[in-house]
C-alpha cells in the first residue's frame, strides 16, 4: 500500500544524547549509531524525510555524528542550539548572562551548526532562575536570527506560562513550538496554549508509561473537529536506548507504523495527518532543498 506520508518531519527527536551523568542511568546515554542509522533508513522508506533533532549544549550534542547520520541515511537532520533546563545546564554556563548564552546560540545559527533554538525547558511546576535566564536568552537569539524556538515542558506543566512569556515578549508565535503538551492530558490547557497563536507538540507518542496513546488519539480527534490541527506537530522524543526497536522498544518508525494507523482507525482524515507531519513542519522550518 502506498505510504500516506511522502515528505514528513518528526519534530522532536534525539539521534544522540547523554543525560546519564545527571540521571545516573546508563539507559539515558543514547549513543547507538548503528541502530539509529538502521531506523533512520527505515523511516526514509516510510516517507519521513526530515527530523528535527533538539539535542543541544549539555545534552550530548554531536554535530559531526548528526552530519554523518544525515549523509548515510538520506534523512535531513535539522540541528538545534541552546541549553536544556536545570539541572542539565553545564556548570561552566551557570554564571553566564542571558546575553552571553544568546550570543552562543546566535553564533551557532550564523555558522550553520543549528537552525532551531531548543529544546529549552522548565522544571515540573517550577520555573527556576536559571531557566528564566535561559528563556530570556532564547528570546534574544530568536529576535536576532528569526530561528524557531522549541520548548520542553516537564510532563506538560507550565505550557501556558511558556507560551505567554514568549509571545508577550516579542516572539513570533508562528515560530514557537511548546513541547510535550500531550503529557498534561488536559485539552482545556492545550486550547489555551493554542489561543496564544503558537504551535504545540504532541511529541511523546509511544511513551505509554506516561500517557496511553489512545488518550493522545482522542485529544487529537477532538482538536481536529475544532479546526485546531494547523497548530500541531507530532513526534516521539526517543531519549533512551531501550526505546529503540532493536531492543524491543517502539523505535522511531512506530509513529508511522503504529500511531498513524490508530489515528486513521479513529476516523481522522488523511489530510489532517499530512497537515501535522508535512504542512505544519514546512511552515515552521521551511521546505528542505532536494
Amino acid at each position: 500500500m502506498e505510504s500516506l506520508i511522502h515528505d514528513g518531519t518528526m519534530m522532536h527527536e534525539h539521534m544522540h544524547m547523554d543525560l546519564s551523568r545527571i540521571k545516573q542511568d546508563p539507559d539515558t546515554c543514547l549513543d547507538c549509531h548503528d541502530q539509529t542509522l538502521k531506523e533512520l533508513r527505515q523511516l526514509r522508506e516510510a516517507g519521513m524525510t526530515r527530523i528535527l533533532d533538539v539535542t543541544n549544549i549539555g545534552m550530548g550534542r554531536d554535530l559531526d555524528l548528526l552530519r554523518r547520520l544525515e549523509a548515510e541515511s538520506g534523512v535531513t537532520i535539522v540541528r538545534s542550539t541552546g541549553f536544556y533546563k536545570d539541572p542539565f545546564i553545564p556548570a561552566e554556563w551557570q554564571d553566564a548572562t542571558a546575553e552571553e548564552m544568546a550570543a552562543t546560540m546566535v553564533r551557532d545559527i550564523q555558522e550553520g551548526n543549528a537552525a532551531v533554538i531548543g529544546e529549552v525547558g522548565t522544571s515540573r511546576n517550577e520555573w527556576t532562575d536559571n531557566e528564566q535566564k535561559l528563556f530570556d536568552a532564547a528570546l534574544l537569539a530568536h529576535q536576532a536570527t528569526g530561528a524557531p524556538i522549541y520548548t520542553h515542558t516537564t510532563l506538560g506543566t507550565l505550557a501556558l506560562e511558556q507560551a505567554k512569556f514568549l509571545t508577550e515578549h516579542g516572539a513570533d508565535p508562528k515560530k514557537v513550538i511548546i513541547g510535550h503538551v500531550d503529557l498534561a492530558g488536559d485539552l482545556d490547557t492545550i486550547r489555551q496554549v493554542l489561543d496564544t497563536g503558537v504551535t504545540v507538540g504532541f511529541d511523546t507518542v509511544g511513551k505509554t508509561n506516561y500517557l496511553p496513546d489512545e488518550t493522545r488519539v482522542k485529544m487529537l480527534r477532538q482538536l481536529e473537529q475544532e479546526g485546531r490541527t494547523d497548530q500541531i506537530v507530532l513526534s516521539m522524543d526517543i531519549t533512551r536506548r531501550s526505546q529503540l526497536a532493536d531492543v524491543a522498544g517502539p523505535g522511531y518508525r512506530y509513529l508511522m507504523d503504529g500511531f498513524v494507523p490508530m489515528l486513521l482507525a479513529a476516523g481522522m482524515q488523511e489530510e489532517t495527518i499530512r497537515q501535522m507531519l508535512e504542512t505544519n513542519p514546512d511552515r515552521i522550518l521551511g521546505r528542505r532543498q532536494s
